[in-house]
């Protein structure tokens, strides 16, 4: 066999099941490998949808989800969504071709350095020299990608090395036991926690991973700590649990962050800083900080740790659990319980709205929340409506909203959808975009159609890039010229033979969401948004007093 064969069998032997990718003429070989193998191919209309794809197969599965593009312009074409995986720890494992190794050193048509590229933004990267390094190079690739914190690999295939032949084999993969925390640090994470008062658990991204969920909500349960989830750790408690706290992550202080500012010891577990700065819920540097983490925590002058778990999370939960079964303590706190109340009376404030001509972005998310079941999934892409989804839309269960809060990248939700309805053909599966995320990635509908991933598409409609609008008008209070037109959308659906619904009337959104979500082909469900409410509620929470 040539090393394009044993690079398809390395990655069948892996368990890869998909590629999202656009080939180009350097990847040949090993399309033709692929051909003949047990892997489908998923044939995008872009590289960075292709990314995209992988990103959110990774973070659903916790498998390495893989793309695939030439070199040059196919491989810039991945850099962004490469770079949004390897950010929000999905693992990842991206595949290049490239020119021959014979005009590697010289200039050439497309040629250039794309290992370097990618090694700023992955968690390795490295071309193949020679055939028989295939086996290693691909095991480690998968080993790395999903060692935690998981992340994204490159891997490069020249032209003529996926030609040459090679007879060697596949490695088995083979199953790496994470390490676990020591019981004396376990203990003084214990007793640190044992002496607050005001305890509450800031919970990010890594709570969603590797069972943690599970022992968390035991935890919380036996304990009452509140539980805060930054974006990204959306339904490692369940929303109608009473210790859950909802989320907490705008810039403006939020009722939410009342209790870490109330709190004597903050439980940080699997946080990243990437996802909401420490500087900003310590700025006083006063808090006593319990780290439970994969991973010892970043060095910074508002997150220093008074004691560092370092180990499998899923785990330290599990001994902290142990000990509460031995010693049981209670935080139950009235303070909890009013933010509780006041969050729930803030997300019901608009669920009757029935104004015409512009839909409040309480009343939108309100009525997905309905349409969607407890293990449904929603994407947000990234401008204005993200903020609102963060703060309005809470889970049941992990996994079932997923934002791109560490790279932040626009044109995230809609390819990252048809990953996500792939993987759960029996679940609804919406992406909630804006107009201007949608347009950045509005190819894959044709991907969505052709493949029968029947999504749903919700676009927020402003006509501005809002977000900017919002934060320049916050900041020096006026805002440059953010506007654009649009397309007509349903049109646009419809072209790609899908079906195309405009809702105007807020009383009309519950009904149109139902007829998207039982129609037999992807659904484009356009709202104008209105965006009066950016201002209005940067002004409530900038007026927010603590509840004691």
């Amino acid at each position: 066999m040539n090393a394009s064969d044993l690079f398809v069998k390395c990655l069948e032997n892996e368990g890869v099941t998909h590629i999202f990718g656009v080939p180009g003429e350097e990847n040949a070989n090993f399309m033709m490998s692929l051909e003949n193998s047990s892997i489908q191919f998923i044939l995008t209309r872009h590289e960075q949808g292709a990314a995209f794809m992988a990103d959110v197969y990774g973070r659903l599965t916790g498998k390495p989800g893989v793309c695939l593009a030439t070199l040059g312009p196919g491989a810039t074409n991945l850099v962004t969504g490469v770079a949004d995986g390897n950010m929000d720890r999905a693992p990842m494992v991206v595949i290049t071709g490239q020119a021959d190794s014979k005009r590697q050193h010289k200039e050439s048509h497309q040629n250039m350095d794309v290992v370097a590229m990618f090694k700023p933004i992955t968690k390795w990267a490295t071309p193949i020299l020679h055939a028989d390094n295939i086996p290693e190079i691909v095991r480690k690739a998968f080993k790395i990608a999903t060692t935690e914190k998981p992340g994204a690999c490159h891997i490069e295939l020249a032209e003529d090395i996926a030609a040459s032949p090679s007879l060697d084999q596949p490695l088995k993969p083979c199953t790496v036991r994470r390490p676990v925390a020591d019981d004396h640090i376990i203990n003084e994470a214990w007793e640190l926690i044992c002496s607050a008062k005001r305890p509450v658990i800031l919970a990010g991204n890594g709570t969603i991973r590797t069972r943690a969920s599970k022992q968390l909500r035991k935890l919380a349960d036996s304990t009452g700590i509140g539980v805060i989830s930054t974006f990204m750790g959306k339904g490692c408690v369940d929303r109608h649990a009473n210790y859950a706290l909802f989320t907490v992550g705008l810039q403006s202080k939020d009722v939410v962050a009342c209790a870490i500012d109330a709190a004597d010891v903050v439980i940080t577990l699997g946080y990243d800083m990437v996802e909401y700065h420490p500087r900003l819920w310590n700025k006083d540097r006063n808090k006593e900080i319990v780290h439970l983490d994969f991973l010892p925590a970043e060095v910074d002058a508002h997150y220093h740790a008074s004691v560092e778990v370092v180990g499998d999370l899923a785990h330290s939960l599990w001994m902290l659990n142990q000990r509460v079964m031995r010693e049981p303590i209670d935080f139950h706190t009235n303070q909890h319980a009013t933010i509780r109340e006041e969050m729930m009376r803030d997300f019901a404030t608009h669920k009757n709205d029935d104004t015409k001509g512009l839909i409040r972005p309480q009343k939108a998310i309100w009525d997905v929340r309905q349409a969607l079941g407890s293990c449904d999934i929603l994407l947000s892409d990234v401008g204005a409506h993200k903020m609102w989804i963060a703060r309005y839309y809470q889970c049941d269960e992990p996994n079932t909203c997923l934002i791109s809060n560490g790279f932040c990248s626009m044109g995230f939700a809609l390819p990252g959808a048809i990953a996500a309805k792939m993987i759960y053909p029996e679940r609804r599966v919406m992406a909630i975009c804006g107009d201007a995320g949608f347009m950045m990635n509005v190819q894959e509908i044709e991907t969505a159609r052709r493949i029968g991933a029947n999504i749903v598409v919700m676009i927020w409609e402003d006509k501005e890039y809002g977000l900017i609008t919002w934060k320049q008008q916050n900041q020096f209070g006026k805002h440059t010229d953010l506007s654009f037109n649009n397309p007509d959308f349903v049109k646009l659906a419809e072209s790609f033979d899908c079906l195309g619904l405009r809702v105007e009337n807020s009383c009309d959104l519950a009904p149109a969401l139902e007829e998207a979500f039982s129609a037999d082909r992807p659904c484009v469900l356009t709202i104008p948004i209105d965006y009066r409410e950016n201002a209005l509620l940067t002004q409530r929470l900038g007026e927010i007093a603590c509840p004691i």
